[in-house]
């Protein structure tokens, strides 16, 4: 509580201090837009829509860019709980917004689906150090507004890659820090050649030992543009992607290991290790009509495949298709065994738009044709009886395809200088079919229709008012077809929400109403490969506020704090537990804290000096959906510094820009994440039986870029 009444009182200090300024500045819509950003100006918002989010840009993400993911550059935005698996930000990390787990959140890039079109999760160990070429990113929370690829449940994030440069430039960053971590990354631009055309790239290389055992990733990542440009015509052909080897650590540890092995990791096969490649193309083209209309058209191909392998010991030869051998007189039908899972899939499709702006109309024609085609299969490397099988024989193999259509008109009217109109209607057209073993046959369609409607209220030049009612419905995911037959969910979302812009200060507070029907909900169980299960409940819903602000209180001092508060329950919970099925009333959703807090005070000492302290607090929250005290996962606060020093140089560098990041300056001892399930098998009754992600104490990277 000492928390949000500290934060309150800062903010109305703030208020009160800048009221009297005359000119209000909006970092939000303020700036001219570049043509850059027009790719991601169909699915993008501004204060003048009636939606809630944030924006973070490449000078906010460079500072801290320094070899851990993305989801860990989003730590200290407005409800926004991070993890990673191997405990310090490199390797698999994992993002919740507002209790909503990543396969909720969906992802574009260039407004270009990311989301994995089967599991709808977002692997950024995929594309290793890609923050170093976004240009900017938004964070819309709730529904938002219509998108392309997955809807989204909790929160919508689109990245917009580097912007063109009139002027070339090459750039070598390098960093180490803790747990044997190391970032190599060269970036170069030949800048505008005969005004109109430019060529940049970027390779990357990261290494790391992880805070957990064995836990190292071994990262690969590339990118690679081409742009056009004249007055009306801006066209792009990207080429981006990685490779990436981590050894496994999505099993955690046990309850009992917290205190005396915090780094322990159950696998210890040599290589037991994800290995995966991913490559994007895409071809973007926007095209400026008249001063009325502008088009905005995109293709794209990802290619994916790799494998996870696994050392299994004493497996049924049952499972690999083997006959039952003799050796030495014996019957013998289980062996030690080294296997791969492959997933070899292919992404491809178009996205599109129009968009006509006129003094008091901003309306939006856009949509997406997108298919996914994956193959799933086993390979046998090693057996130690491998009755008449041979080396890569396949122990199984299936196919699935899903293809995704959508089409949505957006229009924002102003009625005159204070009230604004926001109106959004999408179609979305999901099929998708499978012949897995563990899905069955599956070939469903699902229409979904998702309306969205809202009002903007200018009160003055610094106060903004908005209220909008959002529909998003959504699919089931691959696992949850491999956990039973599922139904595919709805939300209604309603969010009111006043912004305040000065010259010196942003606030932003909103509350929302997130109702939902037939709510795919984290069980908190997972499969073997570390998927979280999921389970349809009838009725759920999350209710709360959120605050944030952006307060220069001097030219040398800046905070950003933010808090949410929420209330996340299944109504009427049913349990079904030893045969004995009960209502035990309303239970809060699993991983959903209910109270989330942020800051990062910076202080700029000199021109070219500046520190920062960044502070997370997240409340206690559940590994399952039934409120018992063993899948409980206790609160933790954590506080990092970064330091950056600019050099100017009159050599040949233009600047040398040092960095250092001290993660978890005070050695806090937490979890963030975990998973819980029910032992069946040790007893009469069953018992829950819990798994934990410890993060790492204080740890440092420290980087240097250097500048031509």
């Amino acid at each position: 509580m000492k928390i949000v009444c500290t934060v309150f009182a800062i903010l109305c200090v703030a208020i009160n201090a800048n009221s009297q300024q005359q000119k209000p500045t909006d970092s939000l819509e303020g700036k001219k837009v570049v043509l850059d950003e027009v790719f991601v100006s169909a699915i993008r918002v501004t204060k003048e829509t009636p939606v809630t989010f944030s924006n973070l840009t490449k000078e906010q993400i460079k500072p801290r860019n320094l070899g851990q993911d993305i989801p860990i550059l989003m730590n200290f935005l407005p409800s926004v709980v991070t993890t990673s698996d191997a405990g310090a930000g490199v390797g698999y990390t994992g993002i919740r917004v507002r209790g909503s787990d990543a396969t909720r959140v969906n992802v574009t890039i260039n407004g270009i689906p990311y989301n994995d079109a089967e599991s709808q999760g977002t692997f950024w160990v995929n594309m290793p150090d890609f923050a170093s070429s976004v240009e900017s990113l938004q964070l819309q929370r709730g529904v938002g507004t219509s998108t392309n690829g997955a809807g989204a449940f909790g929160a919508s994030l689109n990245l917009l890659t580097d912007g063109f440069s009139e002027d070339p430039y090459a750039q070598i960053s390098s960093s180490i820090g803790s747990f044997n971590t190391l970032k190599n990354t060269l970036k170069f631009s030949t800048g505008l050649l005969n005004d109109h055309i430019e060529v940049s790239g970027r390779l990357s290389k990261i290494d790391s030992d992880g805070y957990v055992d064995r836990a190292f990733s071994d990262l690969k990542s590339y990118f690679l543009q081409a742009a056009y440009k004249d007055e009306n015509t801006l066209i792009k052909a990207l080429q981006f992607g990685g490779h990436e080897i981590t050894y496994q650590s999505w099993f955690g540890i046990e309850a009992s290991q917290l205190e005396t092995d915090r780094t322990a990791n159950p696998y210890t096969y040599e290589n037991e290790v994800d290995n995966y490649k991913q490559d994007h193309s895409q071809l973007l083209w926007n095209q400026k009509l008249n001063k009325f209309w502008s088009t905005n058209l995109a293709f794209h191909y990802t290619r994916g495949r790799g494998y996870f392998e696994q050392y299994k010991e004493e497996d049924d030869f049952e499972t690999y298709g083997f006959e039952p051998i003799t050796v030495n007189g014996e019957d013998v039908n289980t062996t030690d065994i080294i296997r791969r899972r492959w997933l070899d899939n292919h992404f491809y499709g178009t996205v599109f738009s129009a968009n006509y702006v006129n003094e008091n109309l901003d309306l939006i024609f856009g949509g997406g044709w997108n298919k996914y085609e994956n193959t799933h299969y086993g390979e046998v490397i090693w057996a130690r009886y491998a009755s008449l099988s041979e080396i890569r024989d396949r122990y199984y193999e299936n196919n699935s395809t899903k293809t995704d259509f959508n089409f949505y008109t957006k229009v924002n009217y102003k009625l005159n200088d204070k009230w604004s109109l926001f109106g959004d209607l999408q179609y979305r057209s999901v099929n998708y079919k499978a012949n897995g073993d563990e899905t069955g046959l599956v070939d469903d369609t699902f229409d979904f229709f998702n309306p969205k409607a809202g009002i903007t209220l200018d009160v003055n030049k610094n106060n903004n008012l908005y209220f909008s009612y959002a529909v998003a419905n959504r699919e089931p995911n691959r696992t949850d077809y491999e956990s039973g037959s599922p139904k595919p969910e709805r939300l209604n979302d309603f969010e009111l929400g006043w912004r305040y812009v000065s010259q010196n200060t942003q606030i932003n507070t909103n509350v929302y109403y997130m109702k939902y029907k037939d709510q795919l909900v984290l069980t908190g169980n997972i499969d073997d490969v570390g998927n979280y299960l999921r389970a349809n409940v009838p009725d759920s819903y999350r209710l709360g506020l959120e605050i944030d602000a952006n307060i220069s209180v001097s030219e040398k001092f800046k905070i950003t704090p933010n808090i949410a508060l929420s209330t996340n329950k299944i109504e009427d919970f049913i349990l079904d537990r030893d045969g004995v099925i009960s209502n035990i009333g309303d239970t809060n959703i699993a991983f959903s804290p209910s109270f989330i807090a942020g800051n990062i005070l910076t202080y700029k000492l000199l021109e070219n000096l500046s520190f920062s302290l960044l502070s997370k607090y997240v409340g206690e929250q559940y590994l399952s959906n039934t409120d018992t005290e063993a899948s409980k996962l206790d609160a933790y606060f954590t506080n990092d510094f970064n330091v950056t020093y600019e050099i100017k140089t009159n050599s040949i560098f233009k600047s040398i820009v040092l960095s250092g990041l001290v993660n978890n300056i005070f050695n806090e001892e937490y979890e963030s994440n975990g998973y819980t399930y029910l032992n069946f098998w040790e007893g009469p009754t069953s018992f829950e039986v819990q798994g934990y992600y410890p993060q790492a104490g204080t740890n440092f990277l420290l980087g240097a870029t250097l500048n031509f």
